[in-house]
């Protein structure tokens, strides 16, 4: 069976993503470093990690498998997940895919070396409607994907 694998600490979808994890019957975990309420539905687990730098991050790469999803927009999580086979997806429902991590993270670098420069740069726009519909969408074609992948990948 595929997992659901959370960055939950400022995930905006965590609902969203309990409606599809139901849906579609699959064991999701949210991890965080603390401040979650624990959810009631036995499909959802949260992991509460150590604070630290990256400890929710490496306990996600530990545990995620191939074709697997993983919902975070930290763009070093998500490339340490597709090396892993698995799927990555933002809550705005872009996804990370092995054709645009590298881009993805060189404009990363770019920027953090902007802002350590001192110049301000405007962050993300705000996260709408559209956002948390687009997921929805991207999802629901992502869990698809997984089951696929993952049966294709048994039978050979």
């Amino acid at each position: 069976m595929i997992k659901i694998y959370v960055d939950a600490d400022a995930c905006p979808v965590k609902n969203e993503i309990e409606r599809i994890a139901t849906r579609h019957n699959i064991k999701t975990y949210l991890v965080c470093d603390g401040g979650i309420r624990p959810p009631l539905n036995s499909l959802i687990q949260l992991v509460v990690v150590n604070q630290g730098d990256d400890a929710a991050d490496d306990w996600i790469v530990e545990h995620i498998e191939s074709s697997d999803i993983c919902v975070t927009n930290d763009i070093p999580l998500a490339g340490r997940c597709l090396k892993k086979d698995a799927f990555a997806i933002k809550p705005n429902g872009k996804t990370y895919t092995n054709d645009n991590i590298g881009m993805a993270l060189a404009t990363r670098k770019i920027m953090e070396g902007i802002r350590e420069s001192g110049e301000i740069t405007g962050g993300p726009p705000p996260f709408s409607k559209v956002d948390r519909s687009k997921f929805l969408d991207r999802m629901e074609m992502i869990v698809h994907e997984a089951k696929k992948y993952r049966n294709t990948s048994k039978e050979n």
